[in-house]
């Protein structure tokens, strides 16, 4: 860059510094995020954006996080540069999307989004760029103003936060630092007409409510259970994408306790939510084969191991799937699961799209359920050999640690696989003598009758 387009850029910024009147700005003396806080990446993604002559900041998580002393996920950067314009200052760029046009740059795995500044939709009648369905909700959301609008257009006030990493200040237009200092989750602007223009802003407010350990605002909060409804018109990809990031991130227990205090569940998982309220019983099997399963995904995920979404959907439909099967009791065991596990998944299908890759090894975690009680001969040690072994074992021990009667059957797995050989074959023959001391004691009481 030229000595004159440069001094030109520098005015420029030194300018936009002092034009944000709306907001509170908050120097760099006030706060604690640093550009060394910050991904290189998302440093090289700004810098350039300025001096291609564009506004460009940190935004949303990313400042929330750093303020919070946790460690961003994402770095998302917020610009006055439209999506195209921002695609040709990077040849590591992509386009995506058509509701919210973006821009991801790719720097090997990591991602930097970079969105242009929204404006109120109803400021522009233009239909390609703006549409709404009947029921309020955004269909398409192209129209770009300024910070200040877009500020008002993001979800929470939170999330609202713009670093500026050339006069390290944060720009404050909804008073999201004071709500994080007082820990809690608020939404900006109208919450019914906010939840309406997007449902899945419920199901937000629980995650960081979560996540973060805030309390939702009561405002904020109040709408929820009666717009609860407007879930079954998000598509159920979204559905998904949303479970997977509510229940697979680390505070999956907390977050369903939230989920069911605010009738959300049901929408994510309609046929487990009626097993659960079915229940006569204060030791309710189903809530508890839930929980079992969040607080074990939520120990996983702290210890950096992972959790596939097969095992989350295999265990939270299990008492689903065997209220079905009740319904082929007629039927051999292996066909009536095969008809059970379709009917139920096809329920599920309702509500969250279930991805082939992970639909066939649920299905294969519930027939081993089966496989697990046929132990004689080499059955056992031909088990162990199973590519989903491992997670139909872990299934078997969260059926039992829910208060399933299995008579032991974890215990015995857990000490047949972490046996030799020879004790295996001990462990086997002891298991076949104990059966046929249990059918001739059967017979004996029989012929006595």
């Amino acid at each position: 860059m030229g000595f004159f387009p440069r001094l030109l850029y520098l005015i420029k910024n030194h300018i936009l510094s002092f034009t944000h009147h709306s907001s509170r700005i908050i120097a760099r003396d006030q706060h604690t995020i640093s550009n060394r806080d910050i991904s290189k990446n998302a440093l090289k993604v700004l810098s350039h954006l300025r001096v291609g002559g564009f506004e460009a900041f940190l935004v949303g998580g990313g400042v929330r996080d750093i303020l919070l002393d946790n460690q961003p996920k994402d770095f998302d950067i917020a610009t006055n540069a439209h999506p195209e314009q921002v695609h040709k200052l990077f040849r590591n760029a992509l386009l995506i999307g058509r509701r919210f046009r973006l821009v991801h740059v790719r720097f090997g795995r990591e991602v930097i989004e970079v969105a242009t500044f929204r404006a109120n939709h109803s400021h522009q009648h233009n239909q390609s760029n703006s549409h709404q369905s009947e029921s309020g909700m955004l269909l398409r959301d192209n129209v770009y103003g300024t910070i200040e609008e877009d500020a008002q257009r993001r979800d929470f006030t939170i999330n609202a936060l713009y670093y500026n990493i050339n006069n390290f200040c944060i720009y404050d237009f909804t008073n999201g630092l004071q709500d994080i200092e007082k820990r809690v989750i608020r939404m900006i602007g109208d919450p019914v007409a906010r939840y309406r223009e997007d449902p899945v802003r419920m199901l937000r407010a629980m995650r960081f409510a979560a996540k973060l350990n805030f309390t939702i605002d009561q405002n904020t909060a109040a709408p929820i259970e009666e717009l609860g409804i407007l879930l079954a018109d998000i598509p159920t990809a979204r559905m998904f994408e949303e479970v997977i990031k509510l229940l697979l991130t680390g505070q999956g227990e907390q977050t369903y306790r939230l989920l069911r205090q605010y009738g959300l569940f049901q929408y994510l998982f309609p046929a487990t939510d009626h097993s659960i309220k079915q229940s006569q019983s204060t030791h309710n099997l189903t809530e508890n084969m839930v929980l079992q399963t969040l607080i074990n995904a939520d120990e996983r995920v702290t210890q950096g191991k992972p959790v596939t979404p097969a095992f989350l959907f295999a265990a939270l439909l299990w008492y689903p799937l065997q209220e079905c099967l009740a319904k082929f009791h007629n039927m051999a065991p292996v066909p009536a699961l095969h008809q059970a596990a379709q009917d139920v998944i096809q329920k599920q299908l309702q509500s969250t799209s279930i991805p082939r890759r992970f639909s066939t090894p649920m299905k294969e975690i519930w027939h081993l359920q089966l496989r697990l009680l046929r132990r004689n001969g080499n059955r056992a040690q031909q088990l162990l050999a199973h590519k989903r072994f491992r997670a139909s074992y872990d299934l078997l021990l969260i059926r039992q640690a829910s208060g399933e009667d299995l008579g032991k059957l974890g215990e015995w797995w857990t000490e047949f696989q972490h046996s030799s050989e020879q004790r295996q074959e001990k462990i086997v023959k002891a298991l076949q003598e104990k059966r046929k001391r249990n059918t001739k004691k059967t017979e004996t009481v029989r012929g006595k009758q």
